[in-house]
């Protein structure tokens, strides 16, 4: 059933409250022109989900009744992506904007007879109230029309917005088991949104934990990127051993939080992501930071050898086979380890001339050993201090040279 919420009569009083001022103006663009131009649109999913408690959202996501090529004509920057799902990525500057036309559930007899006017490809494009409710969670289903200040809902998302409850749309089980990233989606968005996990959710998460080996690597992935954005993400992986989760999927962590001693370790290590400066957008200090943390507790703090753990196959497949991290992204994460060694050595790294000593600090992985150092309190504030001005220094570049006739003055 269809609920519509007049979102600029709710009282201060009234949860949840969408934070109009906070959407972003060029997607609100893209929903006028469409709707200017006869198309049902809406704001969709997480940025309706993240205005209605208080978080600013990242990304805005646009749903409507105009097929790709349609959108692709109204709407400036607009380009079709996909092979077999289209949508539309409208980009403007660094931003990008996903345009999806309305979806629906495909019955077995359509699969095998695509004659229908609503088909294109494998896309099957249906009505706005067909969209919500092929979505995962409740809270992601809610649609936002910008232009009459309403809030749409057909899976009571609005509600389960209030009460901080996460659910599943359908049967919990039969959703994971169609696609079994939604247990790790499940847990990442109870713990960012600080929501309790519905119930019968929850117990089928514990219940279909193993159908996470089905799926693919890159998904994977992504979702261990997100949980490492987390505000708190050691939380969200003790939820996950507690599930019987990591087993299935990150054996080489369950063997940390199996031993309480080095999951304490893990914790600690791994917390200390906030305060060191690594930027969580960058998927290769976010993992380095997730890997120092790991490396601290399953060898200790003693100084490693570092020829050993290149050459460790147990850790490659960890990384590699569980994790997802590109091989680059190891190699700069292995330069950045050996490079912290080179911090300690302030002296030595004095007596070098210069030119050996801005190969050091303009070296590539050089800012991230900075950072690794900072997460395990290697360096002492001065010689932090004294990295600084040396990076400082050769990143300025050499200083010009004077012109002869200025030697005279």
């Amino acid at each position: 059933m269809r609920r519509d919420v007049d979102s600029a009569s709710m009282t201060a009083q009234q949860k949840p409250q969408l934070h109009e001022d906070w959407i972003d103006s060029y997607a609100l663009r893209i929903v006028r022109n469409l709707q200017d131009a006869g198309f049902e649109t809406y704001l969709v999913g997480g940025c309706v989900r993240d205005l209605l408690v208080g978080i600013h959202p990242k990304d805005f996501d646009i749903a409507t009744s105009a097929h790709p090529n349609q959108v692709r004509k109204k709407v400036p920057n607009a380009y079709v992506i996909g092979r077999r799902f289209k949508l539309v990525l409208v980009k403007r500057g660094d931003q990008q904007f996903e345009v999806a036309t309305f979806r629906r559930n495909v019955t077995q007899e359509e699969l095998a007879d695509q004659g229908d006017d609503s088909v294109e490809g494998d896309n099957y494009f249906g009505t706005v109230e067909e969209d919500a409710v092929r979505r995962d969670f409740t809270c992601n289903a809610v649609f936002y029309d910008p232009g009459q200040h309403k809030l749409i809902d057909y899976c009571g998302g609005i509600q389960d917005i209030e009460n901080r409850v996460l659910r599943m749309i359908g049967d919990p089980k039969a959703r994971f088991i169609e696609d079994p990233i939604r247990i790790l989606r499940a847990i990442r968005l109870s713990h960012k949104l600080h929501f309790s996990i519905e119930t019968t959710m929850r117990a089928a998460i514990a219940e279909c934990s193993s159908e996470l080996k089905k799926s693919v690597l890159p998904r994977r992935r992504e979702e261990w990127l997100k949980f490492l954005r987390l505000k708190e993400p050691h939380l969200a992986f003790m939820e996950l051993f507690d599930l019987h989760i990591l087993e299935q999927i990150l054996p080489g962590l369950h063997s940390v939080f199996v031993d309480a001693h080095k999951m304490e370790i893990f914790e600690i290590h791994l917390a200390r992501i906030n305060l060191s400066g690594i930027d969580k957008n960058d998927p290769i200090e976010l993992f380095a930071g997730f890997m120092m943390a790991f490396m601290k507790a399953q060898y200790g703090e003693e100084p490693w050898n570092h020829d050993d753990l290149s050459n460790d196959a147990k850790l490659a497949y960890f990384m590699r086979e569980e994790m997802g991290i590109f091989k680059q992204e190891i190699a700069i994460f292995f330069k950045a380890l050996y490079l912290m060694q080179g911090l300690h050595k302030i002296e030595s790294y004095s007596r070098k001339g210069e030119r050996r000593q801005a190969a050091f600090v303009m070296n590539e992985s050089f800012l991230l050993a900075m950072k690794l150092a900072k997460m395990d309190y290697s360096l002492s504030p001065s010689q932090m201090h004294y990295w600084e001005q040396q990076y400082e220094k050769f990143s300025r570049g050499p200083a010009p040279r004077q012109k002869p006739e200025e030697t005279h003055h």
